[in-house]
């Protein structure tokens, strides 16, 4: 083997880009206070670094690599939130974890209806040859960020022949940000002048790690034969192997005995394989504690401290290559429903939360609400950015809430998998934007009557 071969380091090289566009933003967010106070994630300005390099012709990049890491960035890293083990102590938690996610579901399905209104409207008015269903992408974009919107904008443009359905789904993740970023920090300094909150200091900001924070009771060593961090990282990717095997084996049989079904399902399957992994990984976790109680297994293998590192770094690798990828000359004619999309959503989404919020975190409702909004407008990254502004120790569960409801979300949402590969198809659009209403409702009457003691008769 050539071991000078571009073959052989084209990865690496590429991957070394990508590193030193991170450090890049890095050191402008630290240095240049119009990034500081913007609150820009590192990740997503090292993404449009990269773009703006990769535009002007400064920096090649392999397309399908970035694309490759975009898709399994997002896998990894919602596994590796999946095996995070829980600390939920009581009811009321748990209570406040499944109305979080449903909290998360139905603002997928408000920014859904959003989206569908807009291409639609657009669609039979004065852009007639509009994607209808392109509005699916919105929530595909804020709500569940860059990695989504690759593999579903992939999917509409592949499979039902959406022409620039990849780019106008990064792109609308991108804007996502953006809110997250503009619209979060403009709403955070409003609630400042009106003495709603206060905004902690750069030294209050400044968190360490305590033992507490690192390691449970009865946990395995930080080393013995084998370190911990290799331990972690081995069951990412054993569920991440799973989780190919499961999607292989179920398309492989709807392609034998449902072919019909399998042509609109499989790229599905495929394209939401993270909902796969973290179903997995969720079960996976399940059966450890399983092993622990029944004491077949004396220690608790994962680490939640290193499965959020894990995951973090697997969420700003695919931030990173997915702002990169994102390829501006796909967007001809598709600028006026991203625009009106990216307004709506960014400004629609804040009022919605505004309101739930309220109803799910009385205790702590800013916190709950800038770390939603983050979250639904970015990732769990840029909802935790926001929240360290106003809660920079996590001292409230507003931080936990993203993570728990999460899982819950990821149950609750499973049924998007039906209403996105409907709504592409002839006949199905307003069908499926009536099945988006009506789920929408249930979760509303879930979030704001569940748990509700009965009045004595």
């Amino acid at each position: 083997m050539d071991f000078s071969s571009l073959t052989v380091w084209s990865v690496l090289v590429q991957a070394g880009i990508i590193a030193g566009g991170i450090l890049l933003a890095n050191v402008l967010r630290r240095k240049i206070a119009f990034f500081r106070k913007g609150l820009v994630p590192t990740a997503v300005l090292a993404g449009f670094l990269l773009l703006l390099f990769k535009s002007v012709g400064v920096l090649n990049f392999d397309q399908n690599l970035l694309e490759t890491i975009t898709y399994h960035g997002i896998a990894i890293g919602f596994i590796a939130l999946s095996l995070r083990v829980p600390k939920i102590d009581n009811k009321n938690e748990k209570m406040v974890a499944s109305k979080s996610g449903a909290l998360i579901v139905s603002s997928y399905l408000f920014q859904a209806m959003i989206g569908l209104i807009v291409s639609i409207a657009l669609a039979y008015t004065v852009m007639p040859d509009l994607f209808k269903a392109s509005g699916i992408l919105l929530p595909m974009g804020y709500g569940q960020g860059p990695g989504q919107a690759n593999n579903v904008g992939t999917t509409y443009e592949t499979t039902f022949g959406f022409s620039g359905g990849r780019s106008f789904g990064l792109a609308l993740a991108a804007a996502g940000y953006l809110c997250a970023c503009i619209i979060g920090v403009i709403y955070l300094n409003i609630l400042i002048k009106k003495k709603k909150i206060v905004r902690k200091t750069p030294e209050e900001l400044s968190g360490s790690v305590t033992v507490e924070t690192f390691q449970d009771k009865n946990e395995i060593p930080i080393a013995e034969s084998v370190d911990k961090f290799s331990i972690q990282a081995a069951l990412v990717l054993l569920v991440y192997l799973m989780t190919y095997l499961v999607t292989l084996g179920v398309t492989t049989l709807l392609g034998n005995y449902l072919p019909g079904v399998s042509d609109t399902i499989s790229p599905l399957l495929w394209g939401f394989n993270f909902i796969i992994g973290s179903l997995l990984a969720l079960l996976t976790r399940k059966v450890l504690w399983l092993f622990r109680k029944g004491k077949i297994m004396t220690r608790q293998y994962q680490n939640s401290y290193l499965l959020s590192r894990l995951s973090g770094f697997a969420f700003d690798i695919m931030i990173v290559a997915g702002i990169t990828s994102i390829n501006f000359e796909d967007l001809t004619g598709l600028w006026v429903p991203f625009a009106i999309m990216a307004v709506l959503g960014g400004i629609l989404t804040l009022f919605y939360l505004r309101i739930l919020c309220r109803k799910i975190y009385p205790n702590y409702y800013y916190e709950g609400l800038v770390s939603m909004y983050g979250m639904m407008t970015g990732t769990i990254s840029s909802g935790v950015l926001l929240l360290r502004e106003i809660d920079p120790n996590l001292e409230t569960p507003a931080a936990n809430n993203l993570v728990t409801g999460s899982s819950y979300g990821i149950l609750l949402g499973a049924p998007l998998l039906i209403i996105i590969g409907l709504a592409p198809k002839p006949g199905m659009l307003f069908i499926s934007l009536g099945i988006i209403f009506v789920y929408w409702a249930l979760l509303l009457t879930f979030i704001y009557l569940a748990g509700k003691k009965r009045r004595a008769l």
